[in-house]
């Protein structure tokens, strides 16, 4: 029996990602509560009763997870390995699990002594892999993933989760690699916020060559060159400076400007803003460009408070919902604790015509 569903997150946001999960367990008459440790990157959620997380984790939508990297369910109790021969404890555990697995996935918490672990995994992984292979346990049509949580090389908690509502990538960390051309580090925040909410049909009809985008507090560049990357035309509002070798493509207009007060001219296809501003004030802002019809879509951080940040999303959220339904515009919002995130979240707000 699974009686706890494990949790990965950023470091130091256990609070956010354990207040989410509990509403959506009650949402769902679940009894249970929350078991963490701060600035441990992961929480428990432990069921105080006879059900079982096995169906709990296939009835909440992992999207709709702000704060989860990843997550999988599990027993409570993690399993002690030998210091050689790990595999055959391994084996024996998992008997019951699932006829067969999709993939496995070896799993550590993401913190400093965490990290420690990536390379007994890397080691690790290819063994086990072998083994499952042997034993006739992976099948690329099954529904489940296996986990493995290492919280040290002799000490792990194995679990499940179903791979059309969990991470597809490992610890729920897109691996992206900087590029070279861009003008700074922030260029990785759009690119997973493009990978993340927009599905690969999305972004070849959603952002294609010629589209317009408003680019708020763009200097120096790292959001509006992912645009320009695919062919868009951007207007970048900011009084700071642009990177030079992105304003010799011509398809960037630098205005210095009021990113609060500026508005264009006819409709634009994205709005994107990264500002670092109270986040309902930059939520109003959104929600009128979009309620007046100025934009199409959206992209945007929200940087948190020190506390209530749980709460504040939700307030920017239901103002965005509120805003967008009372102007008749059907609208898709959805957020996620990136990654390349620190301390915001970015969200997207997809419309139709």
């Amino acid at each position: 029996m699974f009686n706890q569903i494990v949790l990965l997150c950023r470091p130091g946001f256990e609070k956010e990602c354990a207040g989410e999960i509990m509403e959506q367990a009650n949402q769902q008459s679940f009894p249970a509560y929350i078991q963490t440790n701060e600035s441990s990157a992961y929480v428990s959620l432990v069921s105080s009763s006879e059900l079982n997380t096995h169906d709990l984790i296939t009835k909440i939508n992992f999207q709709q997870l702000i704060f989860t990297r990843q997550w999988f369910a599990c027993d409570k109790n993690p399993l002690s390995l030998p210091e050689t021969n790990r595999i055959p404890d391994i084996l024996d555990a998992i008997k019951g699990f699932a006829d067969t697995f999709a993939d496995v996935e070896l799993d550590y918490p993401d913190t400093n002594e965490g990290k420690s672990l990536s390379k007994f995994c890397k080691q690790f992984r290819p063994h086990l892999v072998s083994a499952l292979k042997k034993n006739c346990l992976l099948s690329a049509h099954a529904r489940w993933c296996l986990h493995l949580f290492f919280t040290d090389s002799l000490h792990v908690t194995i679990g499940i989760a179903p791979i059309d509502n969990s991470s597809a990538d490992n610890m729920g960390i897109m691996r992206l690699k900087m590029p070279g051309k861009a003008p700074s580090r922030s260029t990785l925040k759009m690119e997973e916020a493009i990978h993340w909410f927009l599905s690969p049909q999305q972004q070849t009809t959603l952002i294609k060559n010629g589209m317009t985008v408003v680019d708020l507090g763009a200097a120096p560049g790292g959001w509006t060159w992912q645009f320009v990357k695919r062919d868009c035309l951007v207007t970048a509002i900011d009084n700071g400076p642009m990177d030079d070798e992105l304003m010799k493509t011509g398809m960037v207009e630098h205005l210095r400007t009021d990113a609060f007060t500026y508005a264009p001219k006819k409709q634009v296809d994205w709005l994107v803003c990264d500002m670092a501003e109270r986040p309902l004030h930059v939520s109003r802002l959104i929600a009128r460009w979009l309620s007046n019809r100025q934009c199409t879509h959206a992209i945007f951080n929200l940087k948190l408070p020190m506390k209530k940040r749980l709460a504040t999303v939700h307030e920017c959220i239901d103002l965005l919902h509120q805003n967008l339904t009372e102007a008749n515009i059907k609208h898709t919002i959805q957020a996620k604790h990136l990654y390349h995130d620190r301390e915001e979240i970015t969200v997207c707000i997809t419309t139709e015509k």
